[in-house]
């Protein structure tokens, strides 16, 4: 039964008086003119007396219920609610070198609400278990680096659910910065389709400007209208990826998380008017220095990072969490992904 608040204005002579029992026979008629089961009743301090209680003793009594027990008369007290936990003003993480940062946290931004002891190893495989609110599926990504040398069918027997398949890149050399299609794009994605697995995309970006990143968004146009793929056939996103180089000078060094922020904003924009859902590629090194994700709220992230946990405090949907799992179909190491699904 629900618990409402009674309260009851008693006189001084009562509580002299000092029942160890009052009966609701007692309290016969109220303002309220409340009607009340017998057997309830309200303890008060034992006495060697008793007294009747007249309706002027009790000049007030609020009972909305049919019937009441001791346990329904609380103070009037306002119910505590629990505090916020109080977020870091910054946070530390490691990189692939295991070099250490500590930045700001960025407060304004949006954070994920995923249990982290949820996250469970298996092997090459991670799964989310434990939380009722979400559901894991277990993917990876492909490019020309496999050769197409991909047994599809036993890829999908192994528990793989989708792939994200490299569509293009842009060359990184300072000289360079050409766009080519990722010769084993089109097969991947028929084949990948063909062993039910579900498919996404992604085009490998070293645009310097906003002008390079519309191009590159209108060549993954292209190549869709080419090969005769719409939207509805491509179950996960177009993900936009633009990366650092490591160990070695790249066209996009020196430029600012500014310009990159709006060469992600002009990519993604021009994917989502084309009917196809947008991503953003990142880690925890682009979202401490590069990409400003308030500005960019509205679109989805694929985190990678390949510690036992993700580092990030910020949002995102799927996890890049290894880049040297093996698959059974496909030689070589692979590259590892979680993607979170909400269980609406």
């Amino acid at each position: 039964m629900k618990k409402k608040t009674l309260p009851i204005i008693i006189t001084t002579a009562f509580l002299l008086a000092g029942c160890s029992a009052i009966t609701v026979e007692e309290i016969s008629s109220t303002e309220t003119q409340t009607s009340v089961s017998t057997e309830t009743y309200l303890e008060l301090p034992a006495s060697n007396s008793s007294a009747s209680v007249s309706e002027a003793e009790v000049a007030s009594t609020e009972v909305e219920d049919s019937s009441v027990s001791s346990s329904d008369v609380s103070a009037d007290e306002p119910e505590e609610v629990p505090a916020e936990p109080e977020l870091p003003d910054t946070i530390t993480f490691v990189d692939v070198y295991q070099e250490s940062y500590t930045v700001d946290f960025k407060k304004d931004w949006a954070l994920h609400n995923y249990n982290l002891d949820c996250f469970v190893h298996d092997g090459d495989k991670v799964y989310y278990q434990g939380d009722e609110a979400y559901t894991s599926r277990l993917g990876i990504d492909v490019s020309h680096h496999q050769k197409g040398k991909i047994d599809w069918k036993k890829v999908a027997d192994s528990g793989v659910e989708f792939v994200i398949v490299r569509v293009g890149y842009r060359g990184y050399g300072l000289n360079s910065g050409w766009i080519k299609e990722d010769e084993y794009a089109a097969s991947n994605i028929k084949k990948a389709h063909e062993a039910g697995l579900d498919v996404g995309t992604y085009f490998f970006s070293q645009a310097i400007n906003e002008e390079e990143a519309l191009e590159e968004a209108e060549f993954v146009i292209d190549f869709f209208k080419r090969n005769n793929i719409n939207p509805e056939d491509m179950e996960l996103p177009v993900v936009y990826d633009p990366e650092s180089i490591r160990k070695d000078d790249a066209r996009t060094d020196g430029i600012s998380g500014e310009q990159f922020t709006k060469n992600t904003r002009v990519f993604c924009d021009k994917i989502k008017e084309a009917g196809f859902k947008p991503m953003i590629y990142s880690n925890m090194l682009w979202e401490a220095y590069m990409l400003d994700l308030n500005e960019l709220s509205d679109i989805p992230v694929w985190y990678a990072d390949y510690e036992e946990l993700p580092q990030t405090p910020y949002d995102f949907i799927m996890w890049q969490y290894s880049e040297k799992i093996h698959v059974p179909g496909i030689p070589g190491n692979m590259d590892g992904n979680i993607l979170l699904v909400p269980n609406n």
